[in-house]
C-alpha cells in the first residue's frame, strides 16, 4: 500500500482580491483599470465613517474591487506576481492570507499603458483555504471549524516557493 497524502490537507487559492482606492475621478480610472485587467465589473464601497481631515462622509464612494475564483484567479495571480519580480517579503503572509501591492500597473505582462487610464496601483489580496470551509459559509446545519483547518503561514510560504516559484525577502 503506498501511503497517500490526506486530500483534506491540501491547501488551495479561494480567492484573488484587487482592489483600488479613491474618489471621484480617481475611483473612475482605478474602475476602468480593474475592468481591464480582469473583464469583470468591480463593485465600489462605500465610506461608512466620517473622516473630515481627509473629506470623507458617510455614503462616500472611496474604492472598488474585483474577486476572482478558480483558474482566472490563479492565471492573473501568476502575472501579478511577476510584476513583483515573483518575490514577497514574509511580513506580508499571515494565516489564511497574503497580501501585496503592484506600484504600477505597467509593470504587468502583457499589460500596455492606457491614457485615459494613467498610472496607478492597486492592492492584491489572495485568500487560501482548506476543503470542508463550506461547512462555516452554508446555511442550513452551519457550524464551526477547529482550528487546524486553517492554513498556516508556513504552509502558504511552502505552497508560494513550490508551485508559484515565489522567492520569500526577510524574516518576521
Amino acid at each position: 500500500m503506498e501511503n497517500k497524502e490526506n486530500k483534506m490537507k491540501e491547501i488551495k487559492i479561494e480567492k484573488v482580491v484587487l482592489s483600488i482606492g479613491g474618489t471621484g475621478e480617481a475611483l473612475d480610472k482605478g474602475e476602468k483599470l480593474l475592468n481591464r485587467l480582469t473583464s469583470q465589473k468591480p463593485a465600489r464601497k462605500k465610506s461608512k465613517r466620517r473622516i473630515p481631515t481627509l473629506g470623507v462622509r458617510p455614503g462616500l464612494e472611496v474604492g472598488c474591487m474585483v474577486t476572482l475564483r478558480g483558474k482566472k484567479a490563479l492565471e492573473l495571480l501568476r502575472r501579478l506576481l511577476q510584476a513583483v519580480d515573483n518575490k514577497i517579503k514574509e511580513k506580508q503572509i499571515s494565516d489564511n492570507t497574503f497580501s501585496f501591492g503592484v506600484k504600477e500597473y505597467i509593470e504587468i505582462p502583457g499589460v500596455k499603458y492606457q491614457r485615459d487610464i494613467g498610472i496607478i496601483g492597486f492592492d492584491v489580496s489572495v485568500t487560501f483555504a482548506r476543503a470542508g470551509k463550506r461547512v462555516i459559509k452554508r446555511k442550513i446545519k452551519r457550524s464551526k471549524i477547529p482550528r487546524k483547518q486553517m492554513v498556516k503561514r508556513e504552509e502558504i510560504i511552502e505552497y508560494l516557493k513550490n508551485k508559484l516559484n515565489v522567492t520569500m525577502l526577510g524574516k518576521k
